[in-house]
């Protein structure tokens, strides 16, 4: 007989056996002390087979940047069900759940998660809404434009040290990149923590500061290994990530990045409108692999509609239906533009009609509303409502992910 529950904080260790278990991971005390400060027993749901912990789903209470804003967004996480448990219906229970619990809570206008795989999550509402290209080159024949006249300082440092500078520039940055999370001291904590088992062969990881005439302006998180072979030094840099302010910041970061002595190689997981690939005089070399990074699924039609901003002026009269949540379902009327935007019920025929899976893609402003249409899940019911709406639904920047959580 199973039951879920709502665990404990003391049932942290339990669900992380679990997760290894499904994940293929070997527990390590250092990074569960990392995990169990973020952990949110509260927002979790377990379920037990007797006294077996057999399937779990949490989240995470964090804010989300979105064109335009930022939104309170339930970040899921910790989601699997033991191999001795599954095709039993409980990772569906566990999902409709969760749903229907940050529905009725009323916060949070959408759910976010990264996917294990793609097929999961798209039953549930889950849309694809951000990409990114995972860089992985060699970097001998790459070669970046010279700065500017005034290029700033560099100097390295263990990033604990400057969380409090680093958490400053994130904030300023994130306001205007849509799909990055917010971070309080715990999360840094989290990020900055150098537990030696995810290290996989690198150094402890170093941060890279700009500094420019008003101060920080820029970093970068990187390990780097230590390679040889017949030839020579093969070594490899490997980027966390990298935040700037401004473009110089960003052009003396990656000098330094592409040209560490000892190393030749380079990896790095990015946006898909990653400033790099205009930058390097052969792009291709960079070897960008398109992968799928954020998935959103919007739990309140008309409150996460109207969080958010467009880019264009837009009045169209969407029909949008939801299996898993009703309330959902119906004609919304968006209106709206750069300062704002309202959603609200109505009975006015409808141009545009689609799932809320659909709304989840279009969300972060990384998906074409042509794209969707094209692809048959859109349907234009009144001519010429595709070609007025779609450009509102973009934004000036590509919605990238910086956290996996």
């Amino acid at each position: 007989m199973t039951d879920v529950v709502v665990p404990r904080a003391e049932d942290f260790d339990e669900i992380a056996g679990l997760l290894g278990l499904a994940f293929h991971e070997t527990l390590d005390p250092e990074l569960l002390a990392v995990e169990r400060a973020v952990f949110e027993p509260e927002r979790c749901l377990l379920v037990r087979d007797g006294t077996t912990a057999v399937a779990h789903a949490g989240a995470f209470s964090r804010d989300l940047a979105v064109p335009g804003g930022s939104v309170p967004a339930a970040h899921v996480t910790m989601v699997s069900v033991v191999p001795t448990h599954r095709r039993r219906g409980l990772l569906s229970g566990l999902m409709r759940r969760q749903l229907r619990e940050i529905h009725d809570a009323g916060r949070e206008p959408v759910a976010v998660l990264w996917a294990s795989e793609g097929r999961i999550y798209p039953r549930f509402g889950y849309g694809l809404a951000a990409q990114g290209l995972t860089f992985r080159c060699a970097t001998t024949e790459l070669r970046l434009p010279e700065p500017g006249s005034a290029p700033g300082t560099l100097r390295l440092d263990r990033p604990a040290v400057h969380q409090a500078e680093l958490a400053r520039l994130y904030d300023r940055v994130r306001a205007g990149r849509p799909g990055w999370s917010s971070r309080d001291e715990h999360w840094w904590g989290y990020v900055l923590a150098d537990v030696r088992s995810r290290r996989n062969g690198a150094t402890e990881r170093r941060v890279l500061l700009h500094e420019g005439p008003d101060g920080l302006d820029g970093y970068a998180l990187y390990r780097t290994t230590d390679d040889w072979d017949a030839d020579g030094p093969r070594g490899e840099v490997r980027v966390d990530e990298v935040v700037t302010a401004d473009a110089g910041a960003y052009l003396a970061l990656w000098r330094l990045l592409l040209s560490v002595d000892l190393t030749r190689r380079l990896s790095y997981r990015g946006a898909v409108d990653e400033p790099l690939l205009r930058l390097v005089n052969e792009p291709r070399r960079l070897g960008g692999r398109l992968t799928d990074t954020l998935w959103v699924r919007v739990v309140d039609v008309p409150a996460a509609l109207a969080a958010r901003r467009y880019a264009t002026e837009l009045d169209v009269v969407v029909e949008v239906t939801d299996e898993l949540l009703p309330e959902n379902t119906g004609r919304w009327r968006l209106a709206g533009g750069p300062a704002g935007a309202t959603c609200t019920a109505t009975t006015e025929p409808a141009g545009l009609a689609c799932d809320v899976r659909c709304l989840g893609e279009l969300y972060l402003g990384g998906t074409g509303l042509g794209a969707l249409a094209a692809a048959g899940r859109v349907r234009e019911l009144r001519p010429g409502t595709l070609a007025a709406a779609g450009p509102a639904f973009g934004w000036h920047r590509a919605p990238a992910a910086m956290d996996v959580f």
